[in-house]
């Protein structure tokens, strides 16, 4: 690639070269995300992984992909491009490991105003961190230099996961019935979701000190509380799904409880989540009075503290919690499955 240069598409905006260094500076990155299914190095046409099929009777491809949405928006302006790579790989490997899938591999596009290599580099460096965390490979990629599509130092993300899991084990609702549990993972904070209305609500973006102010309630300034990556809750909920009868999981992400929930239960049963069975993070609170936002809205915009859910027999809730809190997970009995329609019902 030594000879490929158009100073004609530099003069337009476009600087070929500058991508060539942001892949050398992102390898390493990349190729630490690697396991036995990898096939190749980056730069083909096509990312190459050979699964690993031996014991499984149907295996199941299961696929997701997702963005970040306008969290991004913080990141620009805390200049911080570190962590937003997590945020992109855990929207994608949270909701396929819902079907009891294994993530295989994971694949990121990034469009951006101009490409700064070291810039790209950061951002690369957060996808396989998430990948790492999710024990997925990173194959492959896309990185569109687009003049004239964002303004400056502006940019967005987006990725593409595949898992795989044997039919027969596939984490459906069929099986959810009345008296079963809901165990609740605690969230590392907002996550991914309702940024359009938080920035309103904190004026980000208007008011210049709006991120850097120290907050006492949460401990810390709101940009770094705001800005903290989406927890990746994978190997935990695998290393559940293999010693617990796991009836249904739900990833909390747009919508909140009120929709997401609904999507792990069957016709005839509906949920009662029990407000008071854990302590709601500081933030949420603080977004609620700031926005004098009513309770309804704020389960149905926000994870409220609650990342994931599964649900599970009541008779091994407390093998579950266990389980988890030895994969380091904070966990909560936070509701149970009732006669109804799919409803969700908070309860106080």
């Amino acid at each position: 690639m030594e000879k490929s240069f158009s100073e004609s598409y530099k003069k337009a905006g476009v600087d070929v070269t500058a991508g060539y260094k942001s892949v050398e500076l992102m390898k390493k990155s990349i190729q630490s995300t690697y396991n036995e299914g990898v096939i190749g190095d980056i730069g083909g046409f096509g990312g190459l992984f050979a699964p690993n099929i031996n014991g499984m009777k149907e295996p199941i491809l299961v696929s997701g992909t997702d963005g970040v949405g306008t969290k991004l928006k913080l990141a620009f302006l805390m200049n911080k491009h570190d962590t937003i790579g997590q945020d992109c790989v855990a929207m994608c490997v949270n909701d396929i490991v819902c079907c009891g899938a294994k993530p295989l591999f994971f694949l990121d596009y990034m469009s951006l105003w101009k490409n700064i290599p070291e810039m790209v580099a950061e951002i690369v460096s957060g996808v396989a961190n998430g990948c790492k965390q999710a024990g997925c490979a990173l194959i492959g990629g896309e990185t569109a230099e687009m003049p004239g599509m964002y303004a400056e130092n502006e940019y967005d993300l987006a990725g593409f996961a595949v898992g795989m899991v044997d039919k027969e084990k596939m984490i459906n609702s069929e099986k959810v019935e009345m008296g079963d549990l809901v165990i609740g993972l605690k969230s590392s904070g907002v996550h991914s979701n309702g940024f359009s209305l938080i920035r309103k609500l904190f004026h980000i973006g208007t008011e210049e000190n709006a991120l850097s102010g120290y907050q006492e309630e949460l401990g810390m300034t709101l940009g770094e509380c705001l800005l903290a990556p989406t927890k990746i809750y994978v190997k935990s909920v695998l290393e559940l799904i293999s010693k617990v009868s796991v009836k249904g999981i739900s990833h909390i992400t747009g919508g909140g409880f009120y929709e997401n929930m609904p999507r792990m239960l069957k016709n005839g049963v509906a949920l009662n989540i029990y407000a008071n069975s854990y302590e709601v993070p500081n933030i949420f609170k603080l977004m609620q009075k700031v926005g004098d936002i009513p309770a309804h809205d704020m389960y149905n915009t926000f994870n409220m503290g609650i990342g994931m859910a599964i649900i599970v027999p009541e008779n091994e809730a407390h093998k579950a919690l266990q389980i988890l809190k030895d994969c380091g997970e904070e966990a909560y009995l936070i509701g149970e499955v009732v006669p109804g329609n799919k409803e969700i019902n908070i309860v106080s």
